[in-house]
């Protein structure tokens, strides 16, 4: 009896280290997984995921799933959770606010060519031929609203105060006005329908899209500031994973520029992709 009840210890002490050995295995097989989901807003930044990013990633011996979502809030959220390892659907001023918003810890990994605002109209051929008095739609939120601004004055259709914050820029930094411009703020999604309606419409580049719009026909297209850029996100703690090393490789490669010059035209590079 006590030679079987020794044998039934031993059996379990076994088992135990051989779940310990097994538990260790899967977290390392775990760690270093090559199944990896991207998340993206559906439009131009899931599409530059397809075609510009996971070929990349599977060449590197990734399999790769892009999850697609719907508005700006759900990304962010599924990357906090773990449900996703990066997205790409976002410029670093909005993932700062919103991860301080909602205490997250996430940060921006590489910046990626963007869909720059553009300044659209149906009266005009050109902005030379503005007149006095003209209607003028732009975003009702602070951040695009300053893209705007800043796109105008760009166009030398209007001044803005040297001394304003460019990423701050409002109506009340404007010291010339002498087209007498009429601004009409609007609900950004709103604004490829006004098109037709104002005189000139400022529509970000990704309503444009959706909307079906040829960001090349535009008026003039945004001197897009690097903030304004979409950034492709993660988790800050993975920050130096090998997924986000490799990520960043697969964007900062002759494929990934090939790819944007040939597949989205008109997108605005960001800096370090013009060195």
């Amino acid at each position: 009896m006590k030679k079987l009840f020794l044998s039934f210890i031993l059996l379990v002490v076994l088992g135990a280290l051989a779940a310990c050995g097994s538990s260790g295995n899967n977290d390392k097989k775990s760690a270093d997984s090559k199944n990896i989901k991207l998340g993206a807003t559906a439009g131009p930044y899931s599409d530059m995921l397809k075609k510009a990013i996971v070929p990349g990633l599977e060449e590197k011996g990734y399999k790769v799933e892009i999850v697609e979502f719907s508005d700006y809030i759900q990304p962010d959220k599924a990357l906090d959770n773990g449900d996703i390892h990066a997205n790409l659907f976002q410029n670093s001023i909005y993932l700062s606010s919103f991860a301080k918003e909602n205490n997250m810890d996430l940060s921006a990994l590489i910046s990626v060519p963007t869909a720059p605002m553009g300044l659209y109209s149906n009266t005009y051929k050109s902005l030379a031929e503005v007149k006095d008095g003209s209607t003028v739609t732009l975003p009702n939120d602070p951040t695009n609203a300053a893209r705007a601004l800043n796109t105008l004055r760009d166009e030398g259709l209007i001044k803005i105060n040297e001394k304003a914050d460019p990423i701050k820029v409002s109506e009340k930094d404007i010291t010339e006005n002498k087209k007498n411009l009429k601004f009409q703020p609007i609900e950004a999604g709103q604004l490829p329908r006004s098109v037709d309606s104002a005189d000139i419409a400022a529509v970000p580049g990704n309503f444009a899209l959706a909307a079906k719009m040829d960001l090349l026909k535009a008026l003039a297209l945004e001197n897009m500031l690097d903030p304004y850029r979409n950034v492709v996100a993660v988790k800050t703690e993975n920050k130096d994973a090998q997924f986000a090393k490799d990520i960043k490789a697969v964007v900062e490669s002759e494929e990934f520029k090939k790819v944007i010059d040939e597949q989205f035209e008109g997108f605005g590079k960001p800096g370090w992709m013009k060195k």
